[in-house]
């Protein structure tokens, strides 16, 4: 199920599709998308199977909806994404690119992994909560799934967290992190900028400043608080 909102417009229609997390649906990216379509944007907040599929057969779900949406938009294609999200998108662009892709914004991605899925990977009440998608967001990654994900080539902006509501977990997690993924294991190759916020993982989405930060990247390809010097 998808909702989507177009803005009465303008001369070129950019739309944006929206991806939740693992253990979350459409609705909690509802801040961000009503935020965007203040922007102009026309969205697609898609829920898909996060729970029930591996990330590639996610891929394979979502494909004909977004394809669709893309179709009906005269402008370019960007993505924004908390959490698993991220790593969707990457595989989606690197499966099906689209014509006129845009940019990509990810909220707490675990792009290198986390290592509290390292830890509880095993564990038969994790594996039966977070299904096959939650298995493939440990640190090691086999081939096949570096392979699905693809590498980063596109305008893509990292925006991660550095407080927590879990200290037992931010305590498997080195250095700063969100209680679900450490600043370092946000980053991935290729990306174009990344902040750290004051937010934590489940409501990173939801912060002011992430929300701002979204907007100006889409806007500029920059963050306003850039980490990267220029």
């Amino acid at each position: 199920m998808a909702r989507e909102h177009l803005k009465e417009d303008p001369a070129r229609q950019d739309g944006i599709v929206l991806l939740h997390g693992i253990a979350r649906r459409s609705g909690s990216l509802e801040a961000l998308e009503n935020a965007l379509q203040a922007d102009g944007y026309r969205t697609l907040n898609l829920d898909y199977p996060a729970r029930s599929h591996n990330i590639e057969d996610i891929v394979a779900f979502m494909r004909e909806p977004v394809v669709r949406f893309g179709a009906e938009l005269d402008g370019e294609l960007h993505f924004v994404t908390h959490s698993m999200g991220g790593l969707v998108a990457r595989a989606y662009v690197n499966r099906h690119r689209p014509e006129r892709l845009g940019r990509v914004v990810m909220l707490a991605p675990p792009n290198e992994g986390s290592e509290i899925a390292d830890l509880l990977g095993n564990n038969a009440l994790f594996r039966a909560f977070f299904g096959p998608a939650g298995s493939e967001l440990g640190t090691e990654r086999p081939e096949a799934l570096c392979e699905v994900l693809g590498g980063v080539d596109y305008p893509l902006g990292v925006i991660a967290g550095d407080r927590s509501f879990y200290p037992i977990g931010s305590l498997m997690l080195a250095g700063a992190n969100d209680g679900r993924v450490s600043v370092e294991r946000t980053k991935v190759a290729g990306m174009a900028d990344h902040i750290t916020i004051h937010a934590t993982h489940p409501l990173i989405m939801r912060n002011r400043e992430a929300i701002a930060q979204t907007r100006h990247f889409l806007k500029h390809g920059r963050f306003e608080r850039s980490e990267i010097p220029a």
